[in-house]
């Protein structure tokens, strides 16, 4: 390979995230109160904001005054992509939508240049996107998987986070998401899981780094969360027919009950937090 970018073959693996229109029922991700302006007049990246938690993010941060560059793989989300902008646009604020495969180091610096070209500047950088292939045998994951699983997952947030950086100032907050996953580990879900701890180290450390710049870096770890991630390729049958009853609160969550965890990262209100994690997984206790 001339660069370290691995492209599926489209018959490999199920395409994620898949379309949040198919789900049934459909996931709850609009702001379930009014906005404050807690982030009015900032700009923000959301990845993975065509859908599930990265819509609703987008969703509430629009809500309190940012405008949102929404990011996502393309082709069958397209129509996704599209109702997240017209729901920013709706609030008020401005978005623009830019779609392809954030495991590719070009297209993560494209992303962040047509967000300062549209808007200027950049405040807020949140990882969402990212995808899960479930495996009961260490030995069914195939090489090609497993870089893909890291491409996706964790290359591109330092790919991102290197071409955003140069625009990031004073105040300026990057949000990553990992998952229960990285703390009480899952066993059909080895590589996936493997990124996520890589993502809680790599969000400890960089925010290590970054505090002297007064950037904080700080992280969210979902539990079970209905978006199309799981329903579409990225859980077994047996799995997503009991999906959520094993938290404490006996169901998956919600997107919008996620959404004000990476609101409050992102604004003034967690001014004296960086290097942490929030949990927003049904009442799991995983001690991290």
């Amino acid at each position: 390979m001339s660069k370290p970018y691995f492209i599926p073959p489209i018959d490999e693996e199920p395409r994620m995230p898949g379309s949040e229109a198919e789900l049934d029922p459909p996931p709850q991700w609009e702001p379930r109160y009014k906005g404050s302006e807690r982030l009015k007049d900032k700009v923000a990246i959301v990845t993975g904001g065509d859908s599930g938690i990265g819509r609703a993010v987008a969703a509430l941060f629009a809500r309190e005054g940012a405008d949102i560059a929404i990011v996502y793989l393309g082709g069958e989300e397209d129509a996704d992509a599209a109702e997240t902008k017209a729901f920013v646009e709706n609030e008020g604020r401005k978005a623009i939508t830019i779609a392809g495969d954030l495991g590719d180091v070009d297209f993560a610096k494209s992303v962040v240049a047509q967000t300062i070209d549209a808007f200027g500047k950049l405040d807020v950088l949140v990882s969402v996107a990212g995808e899960q292939h479930p495996d009961t045998d260490l030995g069914d994951i195939t090489p090609e998987q497993l870089l893909r699983t890291f491409q996706s997952n964790i290359h591109s947030m330092f790919y991102l986070t290197q071409a955003a950086l140069p625009h990031l100032k004073e105040g300026a907050a990057i949000i990553n998401t990992t998952s229960i996953t990285a703390y009480a580990g899952e066993k059909e879900l080895l590589d996936y899981s493997s990124t996520k701890g890589a993502i809680v180290a790599f969000t400890r450390s960089l925010s290590a780094q970054l505090a002297p710049k007064k950037i904080r870096v700080n992280g969210v770890a979902p539990g079970p969360i209905w978006t199309p991630l799981n329903p579409f390729g990225g859980s077994t049958p047996e799995k997503l027919a009991t999906f959520g009853a094993d938290t404490p609160m006996g169901r998956p969550g919600q997107p919008n009950e996620v959404a004000p965890s990476y609101l409050f990262l992102a604004c003034g209100d967690s001014s004296y937090m960086s290097g942490q994690v929030l949990h927003p997984n049904g009442g799991m206790i995983v001690n991290g």
